[in-house]
């Protein structure tokens, strides 16, 4: 498979001090292929009035500048004020789980809505004083009813490994995906940079074992270790034999740069990642297809 089959998205976690029509914007004019839109308060707001009208006015505008969607449900205070990603999945209060519930199946009907390839969650970090057995059963009762609508809508729900939560690990991906049964609508968010912090191989190898379930990718470097997104070229990952390897599955979906921390600097960040991926994977993304377009049209011509 060629490189110039991957598509690089930008996440919006990381472009939260522009208004989400400019972030569109800023993201087209760059050259991304699509956008990963964390749904929060500043951006796409899936709890404010009036959610339908403002989702059809995304689509539109998605439409407009030619992007594609990933749905991102990772907003830190999206449901309560005072907890960060609180309340979870494994939350002890049954309301709570349902809640997170809610937001997920909400988070799907949107994703239809846009033409998303995918919805993007995480299980969240076990609370104290409770028991892995516990956990699990909380997290697959959770995800249960999401699953039933991302089925009925066609839209894969992406679970993502995330450093210190309960699924953690490529390995506890599987636990999740063989005690809920496998079902069709249950894929991976493989994150490259946690491949570089906590897998036991290197995240290139971790690309390769993961093909058969990825429905979502995010990249950013990393050190081994340490869970801190950083920017491309401040970290230890060695990209190239990373997008050979995610070239080489066939997979589909958008690559988003995740970059949470980073939006005080966010349209350079974009500007300057789009760059390094385009250099680390010559020939990949929108404007590689689009030179390619030209070059086929001028010889058409000639």
């Amino acid at each position: 498979m060629s490189p110039d089959t991957l598509r690089f998205g930008y996440g919006t976690n990381g472009l939260t001090d522009l208004r989400l029509t400019d972030a569109l914007g800023l993201l087209a004019d760059l050259g991304y292929d699509g956008v990963g839109l964390t749904l929060d308060h500043m951006h796409l707001d899936p709890l404010a009035p009036d959610l339908a009208a403002r989702t059809r006015e995304v689509a539109r505008r998605l439409d407009r500048h030619g992007l594609g969607v990933t749905i991102e449900t990772g907003a830190r205070y999206v449901l309560d004020p005072r907890r960060k990603h609180g309340p979870s999945l494994l939350d002890p209060d049954p309301a709570g789980r349902a809640a997170r519930t809610r937001l997920l199946i909400l988070a799907v009907r949107i994703a239809a809505d846009l033409g998303a390839h995918a919805v993007h969650c995480f299980s969240g970090v076990t609370p104290e004083g409770t028991s892995d057995d516990v956990a699990w059963q909380r997290l697959t009762e959770a995800l249960a009813p999401v699953l039933d609508v991302a089925t009925a809508a066609g839209i894969p729900l992406a679970v993502e490994p995330e450093p210190g939560h309960l699924v953690a690990t490529l390995a506890d991906f599987h636990h999740l995906r063989h005690a809920i049964g496998s079902p069709e609508a249950l894929g991976l968010t493989l994150d490259i940079g946690h491949c570089q912090c906590l897998e036991a191989e290197p995240p290139a190898e971790c690309v390769r074992a993961a093909a058969p379930w990825l429905r979502h990718v995010q990249i950013e470097d990393m050190r081994r270790g340490v869970h801190e997104h950083l920017p491309f070229g401040t970290g230890e990952i060695d990209f190239p034999p990373v997008l050979e390897a995610l070239a080489a599955t066939g997979y589909q979906g958008l690559t988003v740069v995740e970059l949470p921390r980073h939006s005080h600097a966010g349209p350079r960040l974009a500007e300057e990642s789009l760059d390094f991926l385009r250099r680390a994977c010559p020939g990949a993304g929108r404007a590689a297809r689009g030179r390619a377009a030209e070059a086929a049209l001028e010889g058409s011509t000639s």
